[in-house]
């Protein structure tokens, strides 16, 4: 049986080892022994991210490619990640993480363009619909403006699910271009300070937008991204069905993009007015 001090002691040198780890976050050698405790110590931060994203993708997306792809974001993280950033490393490392899988899922074009299309006619209905009246429709509202009954704008919104939960990520600009926010901005390593202001006005943006969002729209976002619970998860914390909580997170990624939209558009017309004068 050991003794108090030497436990106490062990607990010490694990503190200092631990406290001595983190100090190589964006500072270690490529292939070193540091690097790779590094990875390892956060390889279920990789399988947490893709369990979370496998839920809404189709079957025939092989999980181990994403994982592997999750773990060259990883390693990314790992080398480049820098403390005085102000924020966790989890936190960095999960955004890097997510971005390799979706570069990955780009590669692959596993949506259907059929897919986006439909998701595109939503988000537009919505836009014009919020541009009418001034706020946020509702489901009735989006239903009559496809000429669907609201069953139908329900299964619309199960089958366009897949695009949504990449969208703020992976979505086009403009429509007739393939290119993507993600693809436009700098690698992370080398901030520009324009770059970091149009993270920040688009971040304000997104928050200004969520909190117009229905109740229940604000809950089901805040209880997927912020505290990482399942779809199951907070189904079963609403008493709802998990198709009932996908529907829900549908319709508030797509009112953001339709938001983000509308004031993109705005914008350019704005710069068209002056560069007209």
């Amino acid at each position: 049986m050991s003794s108090p001090a030497s436990t106490q002691t062990r607990a010490t040198k694990a503190s200092v080892g631990a406290k001595n780890l983190s100090a190589c976050y964006g500072r270690v050698v490529p292939g070193s022994a540091a690097e790779d405790e590094l990875i390892q110590k956060h390889l279920p931060l990789v399988r947490q991210v893709v369990g979370r994203l496998a839920m809404s993708l189709p079957s025939h997306v092989d999980q181990d490619d994403l994982y592997s792809s999750g773990l060259v974001g990883l390693l990314n993280a790992v080398r480049n990640f820098d403390p005085k950033g102000g924020s966790s490393f989890e936190s960095y490392a999960r955004v890097r993480i997510r971005g390799a899988i979706f570069d990955e899922l780009r590669r692959l074009d596993w949506v259907p363009r059929s897919v986006h299309d439909k998701a595109r006619k939503v988000q537009a209905a919505m836009q014009q619909l919020e541009q009418l009246h001034g706020q946020p429709p509702s489901d009735e509202e989006v239903a009559k403006a496809l000429n669907l009954s609201v069953d139908e704008y329900h299964e619309l919104l199960e089958e366009i699910r897949p695009a949504t939960f990449v969208c703020l990520d992976a979505s086009p600009i403009n429509d007739d271009e393939e290119e993507n926010r993600h693809e436009r901005i700098a690698d992370e390593a080398q901030p520009d300070p324009l770059d970091c202001t149009a993270r920040r006005e688009m971040a304000a943006l997104i928050a200004k937008r969520i909190t117009h969002l229905p109740e229940m729209q604000r809950k089901v976002l805040a209880l997927y991204y912020f505290e990482d619970l399942r779809l199951r998860e907070i189904a079963e914390a609403f008493g709802v069905t998990e198709s009932r909580i996908c529907q829900i997170h549908s319709q508030a990624i797509l009112a953001i993009r339709s938001f983000l939209k509308q004031q993109e558009d705005s914008e350019t017309k704005q710069l068209n007015l002056l560069t007209a004068v």
